[in-house]
């Protein structure tokens, strides 16, 4: 959609969107060239100066329709994102509702954008602070929450006043062109939301980062390609957040309560079928509970049944692709290769559709990939360790700094933690911690910049300062 307008590409291609449980075609979306990503991006900058001019309240409006119409219509989104990304039905409903409070969330932030008045201190001159929107965003998202990354993004870009490019991963466009109807639906006027499908990102991308019509991008993907989106975005010195990757340590200290500490386990790797970057990668249990933890988390993941997305009940859908889960495979096999032993899983499942049992490794070398690198899949690799010391030491030890889940029961213990380990984000006894009125974000080669919370929407602000002398 582009200008208001859905329309097909330039060079009239068009690209295959597969169902991961099947390896089936579900439909074929417009695959963009550069021409139209810059035909979306004139629409929103054409857009813009109207649309920062809407009040604070009419803007809020818009996201509590949307919000309201999401929620009314969160079977029929489920299905679609059980169809093309695989996750349960389960999952998907979750997600949707997770989804829908960003929705809710920002339209109460979008009339509380606040300035400040103050005095200089020397009183010669009066300071009033205001912020404005920072103009024409990019918005780029991932396939594995193919609403809700959309939603924390277009949430407060819609509250701030921004005009946006949506462009969504191309493995999962079809949420994205039912959101983007739906906010059309609701109210939101041509050209502030444009939407860009394409097998051609960074192409694509790369020419709308060299057009100075565009004032911020926010991505959320790859660390490798945050990178590179980097080096682009300096050329016009574009305002940048970025969601990367993650490498979380779950650790389990020898005064915690084990069933919960499996239950949050389950909660944190296998969310997503483990495709998340909030995701446990590294669970560290002390040795006195390593054996108990891990054969209780064996039989919670022997339990968990496997099949396709859409089929009701909590079960363990396919991996995204084929190469997803080559690369999970790998990474199994390269911990066993180096001695790990394998408890549970562990084995490619024959047939259609790219499934991955729920796979727990034991006694894993420090050296291996699987601890050095994000799994994105349903693979739990267990250490064990003896202090504090040493296992923040271990939690530490990596490029990464998104998220962190510790159970405790000591207090004391847990205020040191937060203050010791290195992460944007930490869970104490829990093991789902994202919330649209929380901060996310990371530290490290995990990003730059918050989503959500009273932090979510300034990132779509920019701040100006007006001195003003005698006006007499």
């Amino acid at each position: 959609m582009v200008g208001g307008v859905w329309q097909d590409a330039a060079t009239g291609a068009t690209f295959p969107v597969e169902d991961p449980s099947t390896g089936k075609v579900l439909a074929h979306v417009a695959d963009a060239a550069p021409a139209d990503s810059l035909a979306a991006l004139h629409a929103a900058h054409e857009a813009q100066g109207e649309w920062a001019a809407w009040p604070p309240r009419a803007r809020s409006e818009i996201l509590r329709r949307a919000y309201d119409r999401l929620i009314d219509e969160a079977d029929t989104f489920a299905r679609v994102i059980a169809q093309e990304m695989g996750k349960s039905l389960q999952d998907a409903r979750g997600e949707v509702l997770y989804a829908a409070e960003f929705l809710r969330w920002f339209s109460e932030e979008a009339v509380r954008i606040q300035g400040r008045y103050q005095l200089a201190p020397n009183g010669k001159l009066q300071h009033l602070i205001s912020k404005k929107p920072v103009g024409p965003c990019l918005l780029v998202t991932p396939w594995n929450f193919p609403l809700a990354m959309i939603t924390r993004k277009v949430g407060p870009a819609v509250a701030a006043g921004c005009t946006m490019v949506l462009k969504p991963a191309e493995l999962t466009p079809l949420t994205a062109g039912m959101f983007v109807s739906l906010m059309h639906d609701v109210g939101l006027p041509p050209g502030v939301l444009n939407l860009i499908t394409t097998t051609h990102s960074s192409e694509v991308v790369g020419a709308l980062l060299k057009d100075n019509k565009l004032k911020k991008i926010s991505f959320t993907g790859s660390t490798r390609v945050g990178k590179i989106l980097l080096v682009g975005a300096a050329e016009n010195v574009l305002r940048i957040s970025m969601e990367l990757g993650g490498n979380a340590p779950f650790i389990v200290f020898e005064d915690a309560d084990v069933g919960a500490a499996v239950e949050g386990a389950v909660q944190a790797k296998l969310r997503n079928i483990g495709q998340a970057c909030t995701a446990a990668n590294r669970f560290y249990v002390h040795a006195t509970l390593v054996e108990e933890f891990t054969e209780k988390l064996r039989q919670r993941f022997a339990a968990l049944p496997i099949g396709r997305g859409t089929i009701e009940g909590d079960i363990i859908g396919p991996l995204i692709s084929a190469v997803a889960r080559e690369n999970v495979h790998k990474l199994v096999l390269d911990a066993v290769g180096r001695g790990a032993r394998l408890v549970q899983g562990g084995a490619v499942i024959d047939g259609a559709g790219y499934f991955y049992p729920p796979t727990i490794l034991v006694n894993v070398p420090a050296d291996a990939r699987v601890m050095q690198e994000e799994i994105f899949g349903p693979v739990a690799p267990i250490c064990g360790f003896s202090s504090e010391q040493e296992v923040i030491a271990h939690a530490n030890a990596s490029e990464y700094g998104l998220a962190a889940y510790v159970y405790t029961s000591d207090l004391d213990r847990a205020m040191r933690i937060k203050s010791e380990i290195d992460t944007g984000m930490l869970g104490i006894n829990a093991g789902v911690i994202s919330d649209p009125a929380a901060p996310f974000g990371g530290v490290k080669l995990s990003g730059i910049g918050r989503e959500g919370g009273a932090e979510g929407i300034e990132e779509y602000l920019t701040t100006q300062y007006v001195g003003i002398g005698n006006l007499a």
